[in-house]
C-alpha cells in the first residue's frame, strides 16, 4: 500500500506538470466565485467566503442550490475542488458539469450520488452530444470524499473528453464524428453546480430517501481553475491547435501510457456501471462508439 500511495504521488505530480506546463497564459479564471460565476438558484442556500475563494451549497426541505460560469467555452480544462456532503447524504445529488443549455444541448456531467452512512459515494458521469445522452457510467471512489478536497477535472479539446479524479483518468469518450459517432464540438458550454433532491432514483434506485432530520446537507467548493476558450461567437478560434489553446495540441490528444494504466485500474476495480455493457437496455444495439477504441 505504501508503494501504492509512492506511485500515486509521483504520477500525479507527473501528470499535473505535463498538462499544465503550457497553459499559464490561458487560464481565464480569477479564482473568485464571486468574480466568475453567479448564483442560479436559491441565494439563500449559496454561501460564499468573504475573500470568493470558497463556495458552498446547501440543501434542504425548502430548496436545494445551484450556481453557473458568467463566461461559456469551448474546449480546454476545468479543475474543481469539491468536498461532498458528509454523512448519511442519501437521495442527494450533487452535479458539477459543462452544459450549452441548447434543446439539443451538448453536456459533460459529473453527478455524486448520496449514500447511506459506511456505504461508497457513486460517482455517475454522461455525456450528452447533440441532445442524446443515456451514455451513464457509475464508479465507486476509492477514497471518502466527505472527508477532505478532492480535484475533479475535465479535459474537453477537439479530440476527445477526459473525466478526473485527482488526475486519475475515470473516463474517455473520443470524437469518433467521422464515424458517425456525435461528440460534442460545436456548441460552447458553461461550468455549473448544483446540490439537489434526486431521492426518486439516486440511492439504491430511489429506495432511499433523503433523512431531512439528517440535514441541512452542505457540499464545499475552492480552489477551482477554467483553462479554456471563451467563447465569442467563433469556433474557428477554439478549434485551432495554437500555443494558448495547448489543449488541442497533439500531446493532449489521447491519453498517455501511464494514463491508460490507471483508467484500466478505476475500470477494473471501481467500475460497477458501464452503458456499454448493458445489452438489455439496447436490445443487443449498443450505441456505435461503444465498438470503437477510447484512444
Amino acid at each position: 500500500m505504501k508503494n501504492f500511495h509512492l506511485t500515486l504521488i509521483f504520477f500525479i505530480g507527473f501528470v499535473s506538470f505535463s498538462l499544465f506546463q503550457d497553459s499559464a497564459a490561458s487560464v481565464v479564471s480569477t479564482g473568485d466565485f464571486n468574480k466568475d460565476f453567479f448564483v442560479i438558484w436559491s441565494p439563500t442556500h449559496v454561501n460564499t467566503s468573504a475573500d470568493g475563494q470558497t463556495r458552498s451549497l446547501k440543501l434542504d426541505q425548502e430548496s436545494g442550490a445551484g450556481f453557473a460560469s458568467n463566461q461559456m467555452f469551448l474546449f480546454g480544462q476545468i479543475d474543481m475542488q469539491i468536498k461532498l456532503v458528509p454523512g448519511d447524504s442519501a437521495g442527494t445529488v450533487l452535479a458539477y458539469y459543462l452544459t450549452s443549455d441548447q434543446p439539443n444541448r451538448d453536456e459533460i456531467d459529473f453527478e455524486f450520488l448520496g449514500n447511506v452512512s459506511g456505504q461508497p459515494y457513486i460517482l455517475q458521469t454522461n455525456i450528452f452530444a447533440d441532445g442524446t445522452d443515456n451514455r451513464e457510467e457509475r464508479i465507486f471512489l476509492w477514497f471518502d470524499p466527505t472527508k477532505d478536497f478532492h480535484t475533479y477535472s475535465v479535459l474537453w479539446n477537439i479530440h476527445q473528453i477526459v473525466l478526473m479524479v485527482d488526475m486519475i483518468p475515470v473516463r474517455v469518450y473520443r470524437n469518433h464524428g467521422e464515424k458517425g459517432v456525435a461528440f460534442p464540438r460545436w456548441q460552447p458550454m458553461s461550468v455549473k453546480a448544483s446540490l439537489w433532491n434526486g431521492d426518486s432514483w439516486a440511492t439504491r434506485g430511489g429506495q432511499d430517501k433523503i433523512d431531512w432530520t439528517k440535514g441541512p446537507f452542505i457540499a464545499s467548493f475552492r480552489n477551482y481553475k477554467i483553462d479554456g476558450c471563451v467563447w465569442k461567437g467563433n469556433p474557428r478560434f477554439c478549434r485551432a491547435a495554437s500555443p494558448a489553446n495547448w489543449w488541442n495540441q497533439y500531446s493532449s490528444s489521447t491519453l498517455t501510457s501511464a494514463q491508460r494504466r490507471w483508467l484500466k485500474w478505476v475500470r477494473k476495480y471501481h467500475m460497477i456501471y458501464d452503458y456499454c455493457q448493458d445489452t438489455q437496455r439496447f436490445h443487443n444495439n449498443l450505441p456505435r462508439e461503444c465498438s470503437l477504441p477510447k484512444y
